[in-house]
């Protein structure tokens, strides 16, 4: 099953709460970050989930106890799953993971990323990543939808675990090209936000990732 998220990286509020209303029919899980968190208090998490279910994308990175306290606040205010880094060691992955169970809540692990700093410091470390994900039982991970061959490698190392992925429209991801390579859901921010339509475009896309999966489920 693939899918859509937005990408809700707007600063005020009652515009992301409009967009969100406007778009929820096309998308399956809407991604909200420190933009709109600082600008509009973590509140904004439970609001947006009246709507739609929410990936609260926090990048966590801190130590064990600082790392339960955001993600059980996250969870406290109705988020569906939570985004964390790993390259602070598994102890505070499992932080993580820990304090999600309590919820029946889902962990998201960065294992690479949509821009072009990736290269510095998280591609080389991308396969220890994928291995603390599968290890510690992750619902899925994070990964470049602009970059398939990345993909690729990425769905090798995480068997079933699903990927989001960033990096469609706007940073040059191809829709087809990122499901074919393994994506389970692409994540689309300002290709939608900042259009004319949003409406239209998110049921574009959401068409076109339906149109693919029907192909591949037919094709199997």
């Amino acid at each position: 099953m693939c899918g859509l998220i937005l990408a809700m990286d707007l600063t005020d509020r009652d515009k992301a709460l409009n967009l969100l209303k406007d778009t929820k029919d096309f998308i399956d899980y809407v991604k909200v970050g420190y933009p709109l968190i600082l600008s509009a208090g973590i509140g904004i998490v439970r609001d947006l989930s009246r709507y739609s279910p929410v990936i609260a994308d926090l990048k966590v990175a801190d130590i064990p106890y600082t790392n339960e306290i955001i993600c059980r606040m996250a969870f406290d205010n109705g988020a569906k799953a939570v985004i964390s880094h790993g390259f602070t060691g598994s102890y505070s992955l499992k932080a993580c993971t820990n304090t999600a169970k309590e919820y029946d809540g889902d962990i998201y692990l960065v294992v690479d990323m949509s821009s072009p700093g990736a290269d510095e410091f998280i591609r080389p470390n991308t396969e220890d990543l994928c291995k603390m994900a599968v290890k510690h039982k992750v619902k899925g991970v994070v990964a470049p939808a602009n970059n398939p061959e990345r993909l690729k490698m990425i769905r090798e190392y995480i068997k079933d675990l699903t990927m989001i992925c960033p990096g469609v429209g706007v940073q040059g991801g191809s829709i087809r090209e990122a499901l074919s390579a393994g994506a389970d859901y692409l994540i689309v921010g300002r290709s939608i936000y900042t259009s004319e339509n949003p409406i239209d475009v998110a049921k574009n896309i959401k068409r076109e990732i339906e149109s693919f999966s029907s192909f591949s489920n037919i094709n199997r």
